[in-house]
């Protein structure tokens, strides 16, 4: 039986895309991947994220990219292996981003009340400025770092990848990707489209972002079909259209015939998301199990 909390312990290490501490993550992903019948190839990548345009230095990435000798593969099980720090998590940031949507609120008012003469700024004015100015400076100052472990964002999410291909009987035809540089971007998903889309068009993408063992079970619907129906259905989740997150089935979606991301979590989740608390011990990977028993049903029935 395969000690899947031994596994996440392993691959929930800070390993920001780009450094050296991303090297023994995507070994171990290698032996894995092989140790299931898989043949692994390596997609090296170079791209620029707005930070690495300032800094004038491309990131250096590298995709993996497994499937099974035999027919073609018509389902990909995608995870993004990268981890990113940052001192505000990702619920801070999303608070942030609502102060910076108050003060272009206010910001627009203003102009408005310029353009007919009737600028009289006010106490609530000047709050709602300073609100939106404080939620700018929150978000300039959150740097990146390589600090956290980053075990529900993503390698839970790799892990169950992992747990669903061994759920599934070997003649499926499902291949497995482990995109880079998701936290900078989809930087490596973004090549995958540009580089690779032969391998993804006229596939179906079940993408893993952030698989709590909390909360409730989101499909966010990137491109909607029979299969991620059936997926979607299978883990009897909320549907979404848009949710205010970045992840790589946003650029999948646009060669693959179908695509949806599977997220699982609640509020205290995104508390954790980013920082230094999202490590290997707060999680049993009871959501992930779920998660990938629901979907290798949904996707070979028989």
């Amino acid at each position: 039986m395969i000690d899947y909390r031994a596994l996440l312990a392993e691959l929930a290490i800070p390993r920001l895309a780009g450094t050296a501490a991303a090297e023994p993550v995507r070994e171990l992903l290698t032996r894995e991947l092989a140790a299931r019948g898989l043949v692994v190839m390596e997609h090296r990548f170079t791209g620029r994220s707005l930070l690495h345009r300032l800094a004038r230095v491309p990131l250096s990435g590298v995709n993996l990219i497994a499937v099974r000798p035999g027919p073609r593969v018509v389902t990909w099980l995608v995870a993004h292996y990268d981890s990113k720090g940052q001192p505000l998590s990702m619920a801070a940031r999303l608070g942030a981003a609502a102060l910076v949507g108050v003060g272009v609120v206010e910001l627009l008012g203003l102009a408005l009340r310029a353009l007919l003469g009737t600028v009289h700024p006010g106490i609530l004015d000047a709050a709602l400025g300073g609100a939106g100015a404080a939620g700018a400076g929150l978000l300039a100052l959150n740097r990146v770092t390589n600090r956290s472990a980053g075990a529900v964002d993503n390698a839970a999410g790799v892990v169950t990848a992992l747990a669903t291909v061994d759920t599934l009987p070997p003649e499926a035809r499902v291949g497995v990707i482990f995109p880079d540089a998701e936290e900078f971007g989809l930087l490596g998903a973004r090549a995958l489209v540009r580089e690779r889309a032969n391998l993804l068009a006229d596939t179906t993408i079940v993408n893993f972002d952030g698989i709590d063992d909390r909360g409730a079970t989101i499909a966010l619907m990137h491109r909607g079909g029979a299969t991620v129906d059936r997926v979607a259905r299978a883990l009897e989740a909320r549907r979404a259209r848009w949710l205010p997150v970045v992840v790589d089935g946003l650029a999948l979606a646009a060669v693959a015939r179908e695509c949806v991301t599977i997220m699982r979590g609640d509020w205290g989740t995104t508390r954790v998301v980013h920082t230094l608390r999202d490590t290997a011990a707060r999680l049993t990977l009871d959501g992930a199990r779920s998660v990938a028993g629901a979907v290798a049903a949904a996707l070979f029935p028989g």
